[in-house]
């Protein structure tokens, strides 16, 4: 219908603009709506009406897909589908089965998703949880829309946070064995480094504590940044998530990058010294204001080594870098864009999606910290208290950017008003009615019924959202938006729980059962389908 929309549109001469179709909320304004006309009209500075008019008498479109279009209001065009249309879509989702909504449009164009991220400093809390579970689902989704996706974790394990680290665990060891010592300035207080203080004493005996500080310090970086790491990679490996390739920041210093991107940009006279620092022009690329890459002292920003990352990146043959990031990252976005600009890279290569702050509640208070960590609420106390599917869900319901509250009470309910459990319940249901009936779903066939039964209202608008999912997918990747599919399967559910309540399957007449039973399997693929996308179980009980 798009295709149809365009040629209508290139034939009458008029310029080329995006067609959208989307479902009116009205079903008396039909099955499918464009507003096109009104955009075009703008453009033209004529009647959008008029123009809705022309395009509608243009377009054309192979027999048995619309059965009526109309020109209403300002100058929507609206389409009603013909019967065949949408009974069409139930045989295509059954042929798919998990593979309905996935599509090729990627085109097998490398992407690295970096996500999570985190300084191995101590335990992940829950503002990385949420960017675990939108990093893990953007992934899915481009694998879903045809791209070859690499999920990455970059470690920073050269700057001043792991040094603190290391001297705040030295600390703890002095105290371990009786001594006063203070956590410096900056330093890390959590309870995790105590027990992590013990352990070491108690398999390294009282010596270690007698090492020459500086050698105490060292040892004590290696460990942490070891221990810390291996614990992330459990938080996250229980909370669904798996990453292709950790990279790690020292790598960068050892492979010469960071001194060969210096050199880049000065060959490109993109850098100046004052006041004994090296500054690099990104103002001349977007950026508000150049930023100083080498300190008076000669000691690296960290703007240098991520610049070399991301060029990293590029050279391992990545078209596109996507790199999920904190709230507090927010004004960092265009400064890197800059340096990328400054060294030739596309526009499109690299984005940036920022995710917002979460705050957790429980009983209508927020909780701020756990006793583990001293400062936060970890992401193992929550998945561990919610579930993993809750979590995951949760954290995926709305906009990333935009600021989020996590109400344990709602996620750990086990009725309808929980969404994660309410979406799981319409896919227990279909499974249910297959169960009950002695059916197994992997045998249902689209052949042979009469899809035409499916008559009653509540099926005509379940089978068209149904058939909305590859549409749906496809601009949720696009968009690098999983809430969008969080949304359309609430939206399905809402159907699907709507249709069982009011319409029997089993026992309802040879015909109408066997048609029905085609709609059931389609619902449960579609579910299923979308949960797995944003790591979510779709259970057969609940």
């Amino acid at each position: 219908m798009r295709e149809a929309l365009r040629r209508a549109i290139e034939a009458l001469g008029f310029p080329a603009v995006e067609v959208v179709l989307q479902q009116p909320r009205d079903p008396g304004h039909g099955d499918l709506a464009t507003n096109v006309a009104l955009k075009l009209g703008a453009q033209l500075k004529r009647p959008a009406r008029d123009v809705a008019e022309q395009i509608a008498a243009q377009v054309q479109l192979a027999p048995g897909i619309v059965e009526k279009v109309e020109v209403a209001g300002p100058g929507f065009i609206n389409f009603w589908l013909a019967a065949e249309a949408l009974t069409d879509v139930l045989p295509r989702i059954l042929e798919a089965g998990e593979k309905w909504g996935r599509s090729t449009r990627g085109a097998g164009k490398l992407v690295n998703v970096e996500f999570v991220s985190a300084n191995p400093t101590g335990p992940l809390h829950v503002g990385h949880g949420r960017g675990a579970a939108l990093g893990d689902a953007i992934a899915s989704l481009l694998e879903a829309t045809g791209y070859e996706v690499t999920r990455e974790f970059y470690v920073n394990d050269a700057g001043v946070q792991v040094d603190r680290l290391a001297r705040s665990l030295w600390a703890r060891v002095q105290q371990a064995v009786g001594r006063e010592a203070e956590i410096p300035e900056g330093g890390y207080h959590g309870n995790y480094l105590v027990d992590l203080a013990r352990e070491l004493i108690a398999a390294e005996g009282r010596g270690f504590a007698e090492l020459p500080e500086e050698e105490g310090v060292r040892r004590c970086r290696e460990i942490a940044v070891r221990r810390q790491r291996e614990e992330q990679d459990r938080d996250l490996a229980d909370f669904g998530v798996r990453f292709d390739v950790i990279y790690w920041e020292s790598q960068l210093y050892g492979s010469g990058l960071v001194d060969d991107v210096l050199r880049r940009l000065g060959e490109r006279g993109l850098t100046y010294e004052r006041d004994g620092a090296l500054w690099l022009r990104t103002s001349e690329f977007g950026d508000a204001k150049d930023r100083v890459l080498r300190k008076s002292d000669g000691s690296y920003t960290y703007f240098v080594p991520d610049i070399a990352y991301h060029v990293a990146k590029a050279e391992r043959g990545f078209e596109r870098a996507i790199d999920v990031w904190g709230a507090d990252h927010h004004g960092y976005v265009p400064r890197m864009a800059a340096a990328l600009a400054a060294l030739g890279f596309p526009p499109d290569f690299f984005q940036a999606v920022i995710v917002q702050l979460v705050r957790v509640m429980r009983h209508g208070e927020e909780v701020r910290f756990s006793k583990r960590s001293g400062e936060f609420v970890t992401l193992r106390d929550l998945y561990e208290e919610t579930g993993v599917d809750a979590a995951r869900y949760f954290f995926l319901m709305r906009r990333a950017d935009s600021q989020f509250v996590f109400d344990i009470d709602l996620a750990t309910k086990q009725s309808e008003e929980n969404p994660v459990y309410y979406v799981q319940y319409a896919h227990t249901r279909m499974a249910g009615i297959f169960r009950t009936g002695g059916i197994d779903p992997r045998k249902i066939g689209a052949d042979g019924a009469d899809l035409t039964l499916l008559s009653e209202p509540e099926e005509q608008e379940l089978i068209k959202t149904l058939g909305q999912f590859p549409e749906v997918v496809s601009k949720a990747a696009e968009t690098l938006e999983p809430h969008r599919i969080v949304t359309y399967l609430e939206e399905v559910a809402r159907l699907v729980n709507g249709w069982y309540h009011r319409h029997r399957v089993l026992g309802a007449g040879a015909d109408l059962e066997r048609a029905r039973l085609v709609l059931a399997r389609a619902a449960q693929i579609v579910l299923a389908n979308g949960l797995r996308l944003i790591g979510v179980s779709a259970p057969e009980r609940m």
